[in-house]
């Protein structure tokens, strides 16, 4: 079978005006980039917010191999399909970093026929989206810096300045650095570090408002440090809301792309599944909502990642009622979850495989808390044999979980019917009857233990000193009724990455957490998640080259 960027290459894309016209958009309601891009006016969204919105349809997965499971690739095939059977859907995605695009895991437009289009520029530059956001948030770095060495009027402590940089690419010799060097004409000598673009805050920012006036309001909040009295510092005492909101001013309109069956996409927004909430913006999911009749969208990781932080941040913050979720679950990562090394994974092993199911049922039993149906999407891959799928399919009737053989990376909409049907079947049966799983009300703790015994099964939750200090500081400047957003591996419901399976009784270990304010949320760190990951031994990047006509390959 042809490589994914080739079947990309030879897609029959349309103008996308066109699409546009499709959706029912006005000349006034969006902005060419090119013959195949667009960005969609913000104003669209209050525009049209006395119409109904369309059924809402999250696509998550079970815990991941670090290779991914197509969770994207079955986002856009069911779509595809859906508009097969007369939906008239959308979906709405992330949009890659160039951190994993030239490090393990390659692109994000999805796979084989269920791709977004055009592929090279969605996992490039694309719109500039990234690019304004990494320059925003440097931006704001220069200007604390500046503010140090113009004589600090507001008192930061340079020990205690929290808001640290970025770049959209994996380096790791950039984690921690020191800056100010080669003489007092080069500003304050400090410690500070890089975070990869996706992990800043600006750019949760973006994906959780709904207009410019909301993304100002959020910038404005963002925490940027202490002052020697340890009073904190915002964005605000600096007066730089307004110079980052300008360099945001397209950034905030949401991409209009297709798939290759010219389905309608809105790719907006990345941010970190783990540092962050892991969806797409809100504005393009909400703006997707008044254009179709079906909207699919998914999240980052598992459902103890990303299913929990789209209900309980993005879902509360923008008021989403999902209808239905489709939960993606490969032969692959059951056997990896049953104890088989990655290099393995291609032989055919029933055993691991049931023992690998356990994984699978506590992501069940994780979104049956929140009240909304479900089904299981068991995404086909070439080394899977018959005698595996028939197991898993097996499996999930005898317990009671609803599941449909998903082909879309090699028969795009068609290969998803089946998913597609029996999704229709669960939103127009009206059983969902969505809730989050905690208050707000509640205190930083009790709702950290909320999540980590009712979603990842713990035992125990223990903060370290530092997380207790920082804990109460929280709840002494009345930061306490945000949500959290767990920073824990994707890979286990545990923070150590290498228990897999359904491992349950564990203790989660907080170890630090920091207020996202501007975003809303407060992260806890558990275990040793990174906010600037690294390359890998043999990086994507040594296979991305370009020929003399300026065709790419290796991009997948």
């Amino acid at each position: 079978m042809k490589s994914d960027i080739e079947i990309a290459q030879e897609a029959k894309r349309l103008p996308i005006r066109e699409i546009a016209n499709h959706l029912g958009l006005t000349e006034a309601d969006w902005q060419p980039y090119g013959w195949d891009k667009a960005k969609i006016n913000v104003q669209v969204l209050k525009q049209r917010e006395d119409e109904p919105d369309a059924k809402l349809v999250l696509v998550t997965a079970m815990s991941p191999t670090p290779a991914g499971e197509g969770k994207s690739t079955v986002t856009v095939g069911l779509a595809q399909a859906l508009n097969k059977l007369g939906r008239r859907t959308l979906a709405t995605i992330r949009e890659p970093s160039l951190g994993p695009n030239f490090g393990l895991k390659g692109g994000a437009a999805g796979g084989g026929y269920a791709q977004v289009i055009p592929m090279e520029d969605i996992n490039l530059h694309f719109t500039g989206d990234f690019h304004a956001i990494t320059t925003a948030h440097n931006l704001l770095s220069a200007m604390i810096d500046n503010h140090l060495y113009q004589g600090n009027e507001l008192r930061l402590d340079p020990e205690r300045i929290t808001w640290r940089r970025v770049l959209d690419i994996n380096d790791r010799a950039l984690r921690d650095v020191v800056i100010g060097l080669g003489g007092k004409g080069n500003g304050v000598t400090r410690e500070t570090g890089f975070d990869i673009t996706v992990a800043s805050e600006i750019m949760a920012i973006l994906c959780l408002v709904e207009d410019m006036a909301g993304l100002k309001a959020a910038l404005s909040n963002i925490l940027i440090g202490y002052t020697f009295e340890n009073t904190p510092v915002y964005v605000r005492d600096l007066g730089a809301q307004g110079a980052l909101s300008v360099l945001l001013k397209d950034a905030i309109h949401p991409n209009l792309v297709q798939t290759l069956e010219n389905t309608p996409a809105l790719v907006h927004g990345g941010p970190f599944g783990n540092i962050a909430h892991g969806c797409n913006s809100l504005i393009a999911t909400k703006t997707a909502l008044k254009l179709g009749e079906y909207v699919v969208t998914e999240a980052g990781f598992g459902s103890d990642l990303g299913a929990e932080k789209f209900f309980d941040i993005k879902c509360r913050k923008g008021n989403l009622k999902p209808d239905a979720v489709v939960l993606v679950a490969t032969v692959r990562a059951l056997k990896y979850h049953g104890g088989v090394s990655k290099k393995q994974l291609g032989q055919e092993n029933l055993g691991a495989l049931e023992r690998g199911f356990e994984n699978l049922k506590h992501h069940a039993r994780i979104l049956a808390k929140y009240q909304v149906p479900f089904v299981v999407s068991l995404n086909r891959f070439t080394n899977d044999t018959d005698a595996e799928l028939s197991r898993v399919v097996e499996l999930c009737q005898e317990n009671d979980l609803s599941v449909a053989l998903t082909e879309v990376w090699a028969k795009g909409g068609e290969g998803g019917l089946d998913l597609a049907r029996a999704v229709i079947q669960r939103v127009e049966s009206g059983m969902s009857h969505f809730a989050p799983l905690y208050d707000l009300n509640g205190s930083v703790q009790e709702k950290v233990e909320t999540i980590c015994k009712e979603v990842y099964e713990a035992g125990d939750v223990q903060f370290t000193d530092l997380a207790k200090r920082q804990l109460a500081e929280c709840e002494r400047n009345g930061w306490g009724h945000l949500p959290i957003c767990m920073a824990k591996t994707q890979y286990s419901f545990s923070d150590n990455a290498q228990r897999l399976g359904d491992v349950q009784g564990f203790t989660v270990t907080v170890r630090e957490i920091r207020p996202s304010l501007g975003a809303g949320f407060l992260v806890c760190l558990a275990g040793d998640i990174m906010t600037m990951p690294g390359l890998p031994k043999h990086p994507n990047a040594l296979r991305v080259d370009m020929d003399e006509q300026g065709k790419v390959t290796g991009l997948f």
